[in-house]
């Protein structure tokens, strides 16, 4: 149990820093060929290929931040999971020629699954508590998705 646990969280780590790394084969490869992403407001990206190229996308020019701590693991099955990870993120990009920030808080709410290639995500959400922008910033809608009621 603790060594899935520990696996587990050693996943989300090391997708964490191929994203702000922008290394996008190593974070897909983290993820079932099945996930589903919903994170970025609008449709969710279904398919691992799928959610890294719209994540690559989402991402380019924009230098970022990211850190989840206090992780809920549970263990569902010998060979699936769920968990939620409070998360803080930070992003920065230029704006024309301004520098601007985003400043996130909130938590993923996350699947895996263990398959022949150790553990893997198989879904995630993404609920914002907080989001910070530097005055005059443009982002858009997404990644400020906020907690609905009744989430967990």
């Amino acid at each position: 149990r603790l060594l899935a646990i520990e696996a587990i969280r050693l996943i989300k780590a090391r997708a964490l820093r191929a994203m702000d790394q922008k290394c996008w084969t190593a974070y897909e490869a983290l993820h079932a060929t099945d996930h589903v992403s919903d994170t970025y407001g609008g449709e969710p990206a279904v398919g691992a290929k799928a959610n890294t190229e719209r994540l690559a996308q989402v991402l380019d020019g924009i230098t970022t931040v990211h850190h989840a701590h206090m992780a809920e693991l549970t263990l569902t099955s010998d060979d699936s999971a769920e968990g939620i990870w409070s998360m803080e993120d930070m992003l920065f990009w230029k704006q024309g020629e301004a520098d601007h920030w985003l400043h996130g808080y909130g938590h993923y709410h996350e699947r895996y699954r263990k398959g022949p290639d150790g553990w893997q995500f198989a879904y995630r959400r993404l609920t914002r508590i907080r989001v910070d922008l530097s005055s005059g910033a443009e982002f858009g809608n997404l990644n400020v998705r906020t907690r609905e009621a009744g989430d967990a």
